[in-house]
C-alpha cells in the first residue's frame, strides 16, 4: 500500500489530535461505579465526607469518610486521570468504619465517596473541591 503525501499529511494531523486529548476525557466514572455497586441504586445519606472547599495544592489534599455499619467505601475524584483514589475495605473486627487519606487532584472537581453498607444497599456524599495549584497532571 503506498501513501500519498496528503495521506501521510492526515495521519499525521489524526495522531496529534488524538494526542492532545486529555487523559481524563477517557476516565471512566460511571463504569468505575458500576463495578463498585453491581449496577445497583445509590441512596443518599448515611456516609459523611470531608474534605476542604479550597485546596492550596493539589498534590496532597486531606479527605476523610465516615459511613457506620459500611464494609465497604470508595472514593473518587472524578476528573483526575483515574477516578477510583482509594477503596476501604472494613472486617467485621473494625471498630470504626472510617478512613482519612491525602489525595492528589489535578483540578477543581467533585470528589466522591460511595460506601457498601452492611445490608447490600449503597449510599454517597459528594463535596467540590477547588484547586489553586495543580496536582496530578496539572
Amino acid at each position: 500500500m503506498s501513501y500519498t503525501r496528503r495521506d501521510t499529511l492526515l495521519i499525521g494531523l489524526g495522531a496529534s489530535a488524538a494526542a492532545m486529548l486529555p487523559i481524563g476525557a477517557l476516565a471512566d466514572v460511571a463504569g468505575d461505579i458500576a463495578a463498585f455497586t453491581g449496577g445497583a441504586a445509590v441512596g443518599e445519606g448515611g456516609i459523611t465526607l470531608t474534605a476542604p472547599e479550597i485546596a492550596e495544592n493539589g498534590n496532597t489534599v486531606p479527605v476523610e469518610v465516615s459511613a457506620p455499619g459500611a464494609v465497604s467505601i470508595l472514593v473518587l475524584a472524578e476528573g483526575n486521570p483515574t477516578p477510583a483514589v482509594a477503596t476501604f475495605n472494613f472486617g467485621p473486627l473494625a471498630g470504626a468504619q472510617m478512613a482519612s487519606t491525602r489525595i492528589r487532584l489535578a483540578k477543581t472537581q467533585k470528589v466522591t465517596a460511595i460506601a457498601k453498607m452492611a445490608d447490600g444497599s449503597f449510599v454517597q456524599a459528594s463535596s467540590e473541591v477547588k484547586v489553586t495549584i495543580g496536582g496530578c497532571g496539572g
